[in-house]
């Protein structure tokens, strides 16, 4: 991450399961609709100029309804702004999202302005479906951002998705329950995952039998692509090919289901019965366990879920783990479709979202620390203290964070039910690390080669 600059007043401008399957066969329509107007690389266009007459886009983005309710209030601010354009809003929850847009896309109906997913980038860009952002001309400004930032939605010299915000994989740790249980915060720039181990069985002795040290993990590949990096693997190659190798695989489970039959961790139905039930009812977030990974981002929701003062620390490593084994992630992009009839007034409404103070009042880090330099250091001031933890951590990796993983290639979306699924068979003992390993390299390369 680079350094924050300081700055003034912007000036604002005019799974594989049935439904995973079920997608890649609605967006393998899409392509073809969409061989028409690209050539499978994305609309590389020239820089269309704004129109003398009115102009409507449709605006699509999943979430809650405080989510909902802030980006409603950054339409009104922006349509006063900009009387010439409307904006008409379009959103779902996660699960119906994707199915919703796969289903336009493929009846070239895409909404203007799409919030995309990292799993679903080069889904959608490379069938051509999503505009070339470095060809909005002078409509975006883009100087906020750095290089690092940009390249995290960048395939093949085009810009398809522009960072809305950066998070990281962490741990968070409640400090109450650690010295309830006598145990001192870890020194998170040198532990190891055999100290987290020897913590959490001190909190789980220590809880009788209501309390335990470590929430389990393994529902979805943000830890896993970190244990892939500390043991110099990766789940994908730059060419998109399922290169991650089975003994990887094997020791991340394998420390998992040591966790769980220790007692160290939940039993695997209370772990899967919370996972179900939301990150509000998970361990960490009802007070009933010391440790949790997950995103960093994640730290607001979860202190207020818990009413504990949470904390972050950084993952701990192997022995002898490779160095830059920590990353940025982005929380999700802004996307334009690449049938959008206003291209230029898409752009505009992207510069508003990405540069302007009075959508970044508006929004707050409900999608992450702003991945705008500008931005994110004219709001950290007004942040609650969570929200300043979290970007104090996230500065505080600059020289530990290596380069970003390959992007999750067509079809890879699929990952998580996958991940999912063999968690779960290995926490009820029905597969083994190395079967469920197996399994998950044969599945993850044929949802690939169906996307």
């Amino acid at each position: 991450m680079t350094s924050i600059r300081p700055t003034g007043k912007r000036p604002t401008g005019m799974r594989p399961t049935g439904r995973a399957a079920g997608f890649v066969a609605i967006v393998a329509t899409a392509a073809l609709a969409l061989s028409a107007c690209s050539g499978g690389g994305g609309a590389a266009a020239p820089a269309a100029e704004l129109s003398d007459e009115p102009v409507t886009l449709r605006f699509t983005w999943w979430g809650n309804d405080v989510r909902t309710a802030n980006t409603q209030a950054v339409i009104d601010a922006f349509e006063a702004e900009n009387p010439n354009i409307t904006i008409e809003p379009q959103f779902a929850d996660w699960n119906g999202y994707w199915d919703k847009l796969a289903t336009e896309t493929a009846a070239n109906d895409s909404p203007d302005i799409i919030q995309m997913d990292e799993k679903y980038l080069s889904t959608y860009s490379g069938r051509g479906a999503l505009l070339d952002l470095t060809t909005t001309g002078d409509n975006l400004d883009l100087s906020g951002f750095s290089k690092a930032s940009l390249d995290l939605g960048t395939s093949e010299d085009a810009l398809y998705g522009i960072p809305v915000g950066l998070t990281t994989y962490a741990v968070m740790v409640n400090p109450t329950i650690l010295e309830t249980a006598g145990i001192e915060i870890p020194d998170d720039k040198a532990w190891t995952w055999d100290e987290l181990e020897e913590a959490g069985a001190a909190v789980t002795a220590a809880g009788g039998g209501n309390v335990f040290g470590v929430q389990s993990w393994g529902f979805e590949e943000g830890g896993l692509n970190n244990w892939a990096r500390q043991h110099d693997d990766a789940l994908y190659n730059d060419a998109g090919e399922v290169v991650i190798k089975a003994e990887t695989l094997t020791s991340w489970w394998e420390y998992m289901l040591s966790l769980t039959e220790a007692g160290v961790s939940p039993s695997a139905s209370a772990t899967t019965e919370r996972q179900a039930a939301g990150l509000a009812e998970s361990f960490l977030a009802t007070n009933t366990a010391g440790f949790a990974t997950g995103w960093a981002s994640q730290l607001t929701a979860l202190q207020e879920a818990s009413g504990a003062p949470l904390e972050l620390l950084r993952i701990p490593i192997t022995d002898d783990a490779s160095t830059g084994s920590a990353y940025y992630k982005p929380s999700m992009y802004w996307s334009v479709s690449a049938r959008t009839e206003h291209p230029a007034e898409a752009a505009v409404f992207l510069d508003y979202l990405v540069n302007s103070e009075e959508a970044a009042d508006l929004l707050g880090t409900d999608r992450g620390v702003p991945a705008n330099d500008d931005i994110r250091a004219y709001l950290t001031p007004n942040l609650p203290e969570s929200g300043k933890q979290v970007v104090e951590f996230l500065d505080g990796l600059t020289e530990d964070v290596g380069d970003a993983p390959a992007l999750t290639p067509a079809g890879g979306s699929a990952i998580e039910a996958i991940v999912k699924q063999y968690t779960e068979q290995v926490l009820f003992k029905q597969a083994t690390p190395e079967q469920a390993a197996e399994g998950f390299i044969k599945d993850l390369k044929a949802a690939i080669a169906a996307g």
